[in-house]
């Protein structure tokens, strides 16, 4: 199988390493890779992370990929549109795209975090994507949660 990327990349960029926690001020540039199954014990502070909270966690189980706000995101594969939304509480995703795919007749899900809001009003569930079209955009800190901007890119063989 081949697909697209969900951001394009310049050919250098930094790992980023939240294992000690989050502190924007310390990364090198914009353009930077956050590990998928990193411990970021310490990192979600905030009240909706709290122990004992439905979302609490300290597992990222993602990829984060940091691009300027702006930054088109695109479509890794043909699928559809599941759902798009705003998750607005400090430290959660802000803008949220779910899309839909089929591999091996078994539905996957990948999961859009931290993006534009503006980026999803034409989005609609059951709306076909081809892979390689530009789906959304990069938001801004302002509107994705407080993060620094990035895509939170996540699948799951699990419906959501």
């Amino acid at each position: 199988m081949s697909f697209h990327p969900v951001v394009q990349l310049p050919a250098k960029f930094e790992i980023f390493d939240f294992t000690n926690g989050y502190d924007k001020n310390k990364l090198r540039g914009v353009y930077g890779i956050g590990r998928y199954n990193e411990d970021r014990s310490g990192m979600y502070k905030s009240e909706i992370f709290a122990p004992g909270s439905p979302e609490a966690r300290t597992v990222h189980m993602g990829i984060d990929i940091g691009a300027p706000e702006g930054t088109a995101v695109f479509a890794f594969a043909d699928g559809e549109v599941f759902l798009s939304g705003i998750n607005d509480q400090p430290g959660d995703y802000g803008g949220t795209l779910i899309t839909q795919h089929r591999f091996e007749n078994k539905n996957l899900w990948a999961l859009h975090g931290h993006l534009a809001q503006a980026s999803l009003v034409q989005l609609k569930p059951g709306m076909p994507i081809r892979k390689g079209a530009r789906i959304a955009t990069i938001g801004s800190e302002k509107e994705n949660g407080g993060w620094n901007p990035h895509l939170h890119f996540q699948l799951s063989w699990i419906k959501p």
